[in-house]
This record gives C-alpha cells, sequence and structure tokens, in this order.
C-alpha cells in the first residue's frame, strides 16, 4: 500500500505564506538600507507603513522636515537587535507600538483638530524649543557638564539632562558630555540615542524594553508603588515625576492616543495597564 500523504490545510498554507512574506519583507528593507546585522523590525515596518504613521513628519510646518528618515530608523534598529526582536509577533508589534507612541509625544507636532487627526504629527521636532535651563545636574560628577553645552532634549525621545548624554554617548561611540548637539544633527545618532534608553535599565529603572516584552520582575517597592507592567509603565520610566500619580493627564492621554492608533494599524490589542495615573513615579 502507498504511504498515505494528508493534504496541508488552510492553517499551513497561511503559516506558510506568512512566514514567505515576513521573509521576503526584511529581505528587500535588509538589501535596500545596507548589510550588517539584520534587523527584524524591517519585517514588521516597511518604509511604507513607517511614512504612513509619522504621515506629517516631513510637511514644511515641522523642523525636522527630512530628518527622522526610515533608513535611519532601521539602521539604529540594528544596533539593538532585542529592540521589536523578542517574544512573539503580538509582542514584537506592541513593543514597536509603545516605542513609536513615546517618541511621537515627545516629537508632536499635533493638535486638537489638526489634519488627519493629532496622531498623525509624530516626528515633528528634533529638539526641544526654547528650553526653560540648561538641564546641567552640577551635583553629577560621574557625568560632569562642560561649558557652554546644554543638555536639553533632543532627538525621538527627546534625551535629556548630562546624567543621560554622558553614558548614552559611551554606550554609541561619541561624546554626549562634549557634543550633544550630535543628537539633533545626525539622523542615526538621533533613533540610537533613543533606542539606547528605550533598551537601557537604569536602577531602580526597568527598561522599557524588560516591561513590553514580559522580561519586567517588580521588587517590593513596585509593588507598593503600583508600578504595574504595561505601556503605563513606560510613560512612567519616561517622565513619570511629571506626569504619574495625577488623575486624567493630558499628556499621559497623549501618549495613549498615539499607542492606540499604532497598535490599531498593526492589528493587535493595546495590553493591560495603558495610564499610571495610580503609579508612584520613581524617585
Amino acid at each position: 500500500m502507498a504511504p498515505f500523504h494528508s493534504r496541508p490545510s488552510a492553517r499551513d498554507l497561511r503559516f506558510v505564506l506568512a512566514v514567505a512574506v515576513f521573509m521576503t519583507t526584511a529581505a528587500i528593507a535588509e538589501a535596500r538600507y545596507g548589510g550588517g546585522q539584520f534587523s527584524p523590525v524591517a519585517a514588521i515596518v516597511s518604509e511604507e507603513l513607517y511614512s504612513s504613521l509619522f504621515l506629517h513628519k516631513d510637511d514644511a510646518a515641522c523642523p525636522a522636515k527630512g530628518f527622522y528618515t526610515y533608513a535611519s530608523f532601521i539602521r539604529a534598529t540594528r544596533r539593538f537587535p532585542k529592540f521589536g526582536g523578542t517574544g512573539d509577533l503580538v509582542t514584537r508589534k506592541r513593543e514597536i507600538a509603545a516605542f513609536f507612541a513615546q517618541i511621537s509625544h515627545e516629537t508632536t507636532g499635533g493638535w486638537a483638530t489638526a489634519p488627519d487627526g493629532p496622531y498623525s504629527w509624530g516626528l515633528c521636532f528634533k529638539e526641544e524649543i526654547t528650553p526653560q535651563s540648561k538641564y546641567c545636574d552640577a551635583t553629577n560628577k560621574q557625568w560632569p557638564c562642560y561649558p557652554g553645552r546644554s543638555y536639553h532634549g533632543r532627538g525621538p525621545i527627546q534625551i535629556s539632562w548630562n546624567y543621560n548624554y554622558g553614558p548614552a554617548g559611551q554606550a554609541l561611540g561619541f561624546d554626549g558630555l562634549l557634543n550633544p548637539d550630535l543628537v539633533a544633527n545626525c539622523s542615526d545618532t538621533a533613533f540610537q540615542t533613543a533606542l539606547w534608553f528605550w533598551m537601557t535599565p537604569r536602577q531602580p529603572k526597568p527598561s522599557c524594553h524588560q516591561v513590553m516584552v514580559g522580561e519586567y520582575c517588580p521588587s517590593t517597592a513596585d509593588a507598593a508603588a503600583n508600578r504595574t507592567a504595561g505601556f503605563g509603565l513606560v510613560t512612567n520610566i519616561v517622565n513619570g515625576g511629571l506626569e504619574c500619580n495625577i488623575a486624567n493627564d493630558a499628556r499621559v492621554n497623549d501618549r495613549i492616543g498615539y499607542y492606540r492608533r499604532y497598535c490599531q494599524v498593526l492589528g493587535i490589542d493595546v495590553g493591560p495597564n495603558l495610564d499610571c495615573e495610580h503609579q508612584m513615579p520613581y524617585s
């Protein structure tokens, strides 16, 4: 008797097709934007999708016009291969959506009645406008400020303060204390600093990456402060001292609005604990 061969199910065929599309998309992006380490993000976020998410980033009204290119973003992700590459597909998409939402709020040019809605205006700015100070913590002797330098917000995550510019530059291969302007003048460096901030835990804070991929293990202090995993905890890490433990904060709501939009476009749910209204900020 001839051996019996079962026909592949529709589910099997869909899986094979999904894998083929995934690999093809990644291969096209990698071929177009140069060699080096593979970026799993390129398989999820195509250039077309990227442009549709940040619909107005290159408008004449945006000071960052032409700065935040897709190529620079993909090159930066290669330095952090675990970003968008950890966990199942839903987890990976959710992390990318959370990152995009946070950098969109930090650089937004949108307003309530903006064309295409307020959540289509991410990546409009590349540095803080009229900063209130030079963001120099003179008490920090490990990362001393240079005379005449300002450590105000720059880049997608609006990295600020000498104690962030210093270690970011050390990790990425530039002198962040001597040359902080590089973050606003080099697109690749701008995205790399944002991803460095996203991926790097700074005690007592976990990294944003750890929170979004399920690697966050709350301490006793975290539990007492109600720091539960989810998008709200990422907001706490980014700017909790100003935005968390506050009822119905407009800034938090703006971050959530961007996050909901990006999750919807990527075809995933938003997950739990969207806000940090009942979380104590980190000291």
